[in-house]
């Protein structure tokens, strides 16, 4: 009984030590299995904080590729100015080369000759291509009547252009103050008043004025002046007149040279000399 009783006693303790053994087991399942859960939220949370570092990294790589677009906008604008500044500046450099070459070749050729017709030719010439005049004309001082007389005229007969007393209207005031006349508009007119021209400039030597250009009408193409012209104005007073009184002096001078020659012929061939 007694070896019956310990064995049952044995068999009871094994009993609580397998049971024990099989709850360790199952909290240690339960463990593992928390642990498992744990970890798979833990690799979650790793990647979703991995894939948001990263989007931060994209957020500030875009944020600073964009600065650096803008700069390079800037950039591009700048030089972009600064080729359209450089683009204008030649373009003013050219058109000024082509004004003093005009100026150069107008004052050339106002000096390439004395004779008078072909002075008063370069001059017509140097007003209807270099300023645009369509209807003007060239007056000179008459000294002994204090008049000024058409010599030389475009687009205008020398009929349609009167005498004028110095000092008289318009032309006769800018002989008689050697300043230059400028209307107030330079539209093109059909009809043409000879008293009255849109631009009067005197031809004079110091501040001796032996004539004037009075300009009635400009090309339909041309609508205003420009600083050429205004240069070219300032040529025509000052180098157009001495052009004008030189070539007429020596033409003068040529008439009676000639003249002389031909009284001293006549003699010679009275006198069998």
């Amino acid at each position: 009984m007694e070896k019956n009783s310990s064995l049952a006693k044995k068999a009871d303790e094994f009993l609580q030590i397998f049971k024990k053994g099989e709850e360790f087991t199952k909290d240690l399942i339960k463990e593992n299995e928390k642990l498992r859960f744990r970890l798979a939220q833990l690799e979650e949370a790793l990647q979703k904080s991995g894939n948001e570092e990263r989007i931060r990294l994209y957020e500030d790589r875009l944020r600073m590729l964009d600065e650096e677009l803008k700069s390079l906008l800037e950039r591009y604008r700048k030089v972009e100015e600064e080729n359209k500044d450089f683009a204008s500046k030649y373009v003013e450099i050219e058109t000024e080369n082509n004004n003093l070459a005009n100026l150069y070749v107008a004052s050339y050729q106002l000096h390439s000759t004395l004779d008078f017709n072909d002075v008063l030719r370069i001059v017509l010439e140097i007003v209807i291509n270099l300023i645009g005049a369509e209807k003007f004309a060239v007056m000179l001082m008459d000294e002994k009547t204090n008049e000024l007389i058409p010599v030389a005229t475009e687009g205008l007969s020398l009929d349609e252009i009167p005498k004028v007393k110095i000092g008289e209207g318009t032309i006769g005031k800018v002989a008689k103050e050697a300043e230059s006349y400028f209307s107030e508009t330079t539209a093109y007119a059909s009809e043409t008043d000879a008293t009255n021209p849109i631009v009067c400039i005197p031809l004079k030597i110091k501040e001796h004025v032996i004539g004037v250009i009075s300009i009635y009408s400009l090309f339909v193409q041309k609508t205003e002046f420009s600083n050429v012209d205004y240069e070219l104005f300032n040529l025509l007073a000052g180098h157009a007149a001495t052009a004008i009184f030189s070539s007429k002096l020596y033409t003068q001078s040529e008439r009676k040279l000639t003249t002389i020659q031909s009284f001293l012929d006549l003699l010679k061939d009275r006198t069998g000399k």
